[in-house]
């Protein structure tokens, strides 16, 4: 058995998205139970997890994304024929490649739940692959009162949205590892069920080693996306546009000797946006990925996305003792497509005449474990300063620059 219980703190001042209030709090509490039963080939497994938010205010951002009541979100049974190969059914979560498309979601207050079939391979060269096909589970409740009042409403997973694909492994290649993979995400308009249409195959690959003291580390992904999408969920929205969308991120790490061992990184991403006119769709979906390991904090911050980005970013990672890490990050933002909106703050500009300067980030965290392998502190915070896009489009809030912060505290068992 394991679980963990974890209450996290998180405050904003300077909204950039449209339609919100400048000013946003509120504090998460996330408490996940799980438990395993292995008897020879044969396992059972199944995990509970309880998401709730207070004291925001009526216009705060708390969606769906944070609030889950009493969820069991794994509930599966496994068996496995081999020593190198088992099969899992049921409801389970997935860590996938990199994160950034497939992911079991750690900073969010939520995860991403999904039902159905998942089978996994390896050798002991480090060689693996994993299929899956999935209908991924939809968050509920998802209205307004709903969310606000905690509602114990049970996740629900449809045949009206099914995802599924594969990813292989090869070790050894460069120095590292080679990923290569194909997902496809499907889904169509069901009763109080309203969705943008997405038929999308998303084909990539990855080349990554890992960080060690005194070498350098690297890694490379690209992703392509196509298909077939509507605008928006509108019932009304009937019209099919082609998809054409893609992602590619490049980082170079160094970690130097010495008792602090600080590394430096260097890291670049483009994810393609949405170009002038309608007929088609160039803004990239990053499925069921996170962002917080990369863009910063999700919660009431994440405004960066993997959509209509050009961005770079200058890390430095270190470790002071071996209770405690700590990083710095400096990422200047830039619109892909000027015509497009930028990440998740809905600013837009269609004439482009805003340029394409979204501004630049500031990221800091510092974590500590108080009591080792049981209770761990965190501390972090975010500043955004508005590039001339976020300060002067059509619809830009006039708040100023973003600050964000937060605090959290876990108990593990």
């Amino acid at each position: 058995m394991t679980g963990s219980v974890r209450v996290r703190g998180e405050a904003l001042d300077g909204q950039p998205r449209i339609g919100i209030t400048s000013d946003d709090h509120a504090v998460f509490i996330r408490v996940r139970l799980g438990a395993t039963y292995t008897s020879g080939p044969f396992a059972i497994g199944g995990e509970v997890i309880d998401s709730r938010a207070y004291l925001e205010p009526r216009e705060s951002t708390v969606s769906a994304s944070e609030v889950d009541a009493l969820e069991p979100v794994q509930a599966w049974i496994q068996i496995a024929p081999t020593k190198n190969a088992k099969l899992r059914l049921g409801r389970f979560t997935m860590n996938l490649g990199s994160g950034r498309l497939i992911v079991d979601e750690n900073f969010r207050n939520t995860t991403n739940g999904f039902t159905g079939a998942r089978f996994d391979w390896s050798n002991t060269a480090g060689d693996a692959l994993t299929a899956f096909w999935t209908m991924p589970q939809q968050r509920l409740p998802d209205d307004d009162a709903g969310i606000r009042a905690d509602r114990l409403v049970r996740d629900r997973e449809r045949t009206a949205l099914q995802f599924y694909g594969a990813i292989a492994t090869k070790a050894g290649v460069f120095g590292g590892e080679l990923e290569g993979y194909a997902f496809r995400l499907q889904e169509r308009d069901a009763p109080d069920f309203l969705t943008r249409n997405r038929r999308l195959w998303t084909v990539g690959g990855r080349l990554a080693n890992t960080a060690a003291t005194g070498r350098t580390d690297y890694e490379f992904e690209a992703v392509w996306q196509s298909g077939t999408a509507r605008l928006s969920s509108a019932a009304a929205d009937t019209t099919d546009r082609r998809v054409s969308a893609v992602f590619v991120h490049g980082g170079l790490g160094y970690t130097l000797p010495g008792g602090w061992k600080p590394r430096l990184r260097f890291a670049a991403d483009y994810a393609s946006g949405n170009g002038r006119g309608d007929d088609h769709i160039g803004r990239f979906d990053t499925l069921y990925g996170a962002r917080s390991f990369e863009f910063a904090p999700s919660g009431l911050y994440g405004e960066v996305a993997r959509a209509n980005l050009i961005s770079v970013e200058t890390r430095l990672e270190f470790v002071p003792t071996k209770r405690t890490d700590a990083y710095f990050a400096v990422r200047p933002l830039w619109l892909a497509d000027a015509t497009d909106s930028f990440g998740q703050t809905g600013v837009r500009d269609p004439s482009g005449a805003s340029g394409r300067t979204a501004g630049t980030q500031f990221e800091t965290r510092v974590r500590w474990w108080a009591v080792p392998e049981r209770i761990r502190m965190a501390a972090g915070g975010v500043y955004l300063a508005k590039g001339r896009f976020l300060r002067v489009a059509p619809n830009a809030p006039t708040t100023g620059d973003t600050r964000y912060a937060y605090a959290e505290v876990t108990y593990s068992f």
